[in-house]
């Protein structure tokens, strides 16, 4: 595939690929949900859980890759896709809703998803993907608050 908006994008975005990797482990992410916990305290211990397998997970695979944050690993999309799903109803709707602003929030990376990213190894690796995930929980909080009905 080609580049992405060539020379009307931002610097940090100019010359970047799109493979549709990040769009794929997001899809995987949204097709394990049904089996995510239902309780709050047993998805939080299991999202704990899974970020930190991620980071270092993504650290091995980025050692053997041989490669800062390559495409080929989606893991850090996984857990952070169920970042964004964190504690709301675990509805289709939330769950659609989800996916299209975590790809959004991960796509755009503003300043603090960048300045995530850049931390070292693993960490650095899901790091951005686990802030993306708050930025677009935080968004589909408010709103289902202004619009209950999305919820259902």
């Amino acid at each position: 595939m080609g580049r992405i908006g060539g020379d009307r994008m931002p610097g940090w975005a100019q010359n970047r690929r799109w493979t549709g990797a990040g769009l794929i482990g997001t899809i995987e992410g949204m097709a394990l949900a049904p089996l995510l916990p239902v309780s709050p305290l047993r998805y939080a211990a299991f999202l704990a859980v899974a970020v930190v397998a991620a980071c270092w997970i993504c650290d091995r695979a980025e050692a053997a890759f041989g490669v800062r944050d390559d495409q080929r690993i989606v893991l850090d999309e996984v857990v952070g896709y169920w970042t964004a799903i964190a504690f709301l109803p675990p509805r289709w709707p939330i769950w659609l809703g989800g996916l299209v602003l975590f790809r959004v929030f991960d796509a755009w990376k503003s300043p603090p998803l960048r300045w995530l990213e850049r931390l070292p190894g693993g960490l650095g690796v899901v790091a951005d993907d686990v802030g993306a995930g708050i930025a677009a929980n935080i968004c589909l909080r408010l709103v289902l608050k202004s619009a209950p009905c999305f919820g259902l």
